[in-house]
């Protein structure tokens, strides 16, 4: 290309460019009136699919998605169940300073040991206990319903409290009177689902929570998914 039209290229991309980001920049101004803020703690051993099904599908309701790694050397580089390595935005301990408990929700991935890891973070279990007394959302899948909700006694409670994991006996012990076959099960402000195969369904249920149906909907018929 000669100089004189790659000058004009130049000068025609960098347009375009500035026009597309004075779009996002709007778009981000709108969304932000709308925002929920939604807080996804993950740490070795956390499962790869449920986490992204959980972030991927909530950013896609508008939802500002943050990861928080409960790593106990603090670090943020998560190694998930499948040995996929995972980028977290900040610390749990970073994230409850910053932003304190104002969380719309609180979205809990399973795997192994990643559970396990979320159960003992002690932050983490603070911030659950604080927004279970107060009736705030919390929500968990596969593992985390029994490792995490159960060994704090976290779980729904009263005559039709229900709740589901992933269904290996030593998980749906836990779980007890109140085990469902469901794949979602929302029970007062607690939602748990089974594993990596209902995450979608799980993600998609969350958001109708924060959102409303018609959101969800819409949402799930851009991902061709069957609610």
């Amino acid at each position: 290309m000669q100089p004189s039209k790659l000058s004009a290229f130049a000068a025609k991309n960098h347009r375009n460019r500035f026009k597309f980001m004075s779009v996002r920049r709007a778009m981000s101004a709108t969304d932000s009136a709308i925002s929920k803020r939604v807080l996804v703690p993950i740490a070795n051993g956390s499962e790869e699919i449920e986490t992204t099904c959980i972030t991927d599908t909530l950013t896609r309701f508008g939802a500002s998605v943050t990861v928080a790694s409960a790593n106990a050397d603090g670090s943020l580089v998560c190694t998930m169940s499948r040995g996929i390595k995972f980028m977290a935005d900040l610390s749990v301990a970073e994230a409850l300073s910053s932003g304190g408990d104002d969380w719309d929700l609180v979205a809990l991935p399973g795997g192994m040991p990643g559970a396990e890891h979320l159960r003992d973070c002690e932050p983490l279990v603070e911030l659950l206990r604080t927004r279970s007394a107060a009736g705030s959302l919390n929500a968990a899948i596969c593992a985390s319903p029994a490792v995490v909700f159960g060994a704090h006694n976290l779980l729904p409670k009263g005559e039709s409290a229900a709740a589901t994991c992933y269904p290996a006996p030593p998980f749906r012990s836990v779980l007890g009177e109140i085990a469902s076959e469901s794949d979602v099960v929302v029970s007062g402000n607690i939602v748990t689902s089974k594993g990596p195969g209902t995450s979608l369904k799980f993600g998609l249920q969350l958001g109708e929570l924060l959102y409303g149906k018609e959101a969800a909907d819409k949402i799930a018929a851009e991902m061709l998914v069957d609610r």
